[in-house]
């Protein structure tokens, strides 16, 4: 298993919005292969930071094949305006 983990930094009085477009954007990951699950945290400090953590089966699940897709693109016209800076995305495996 594989975690993604991204900062999203969301332009200041758009989070709102952004919060309705990612509930639309949720359906699409959600059915891509090898897609497990994912969750949305948003920061207590910082009320236009949040996390988004997305479990996939493998590192290609994500790298090749969510963002090699169609429904990337439309994830990407959903969401990636409303990112200042862009989110730098990380991926982890367990250890114990």
């Amino acid at each position: 298993m594989i975690l993604e983990v991204a900062i999203l930094q969301v332009r200041a009085g758009l989070t709102d919005e952004f919060e309705i477009n990612f509930k639309q954007a949720s359906q699409i990951i959600s059915k891509m292969k090898g897609y497990i699950n994912h969750e949305l945290q948003k920061c207590v400090e910082d009320r236009n930071k949040y996390i988004l953590l997305v479990r996939w089966e493998t590192l290609e699940d994500h790298t090749v094949g969510f963002r090699g897709s169609e429904e990337y693109q439309e994830w990407k016209q959903l969401l990636h305006h409303f990112y200042d800076p862009f989110p730098t995305v990380e991926h982890f495996e367990g250890i114990v």
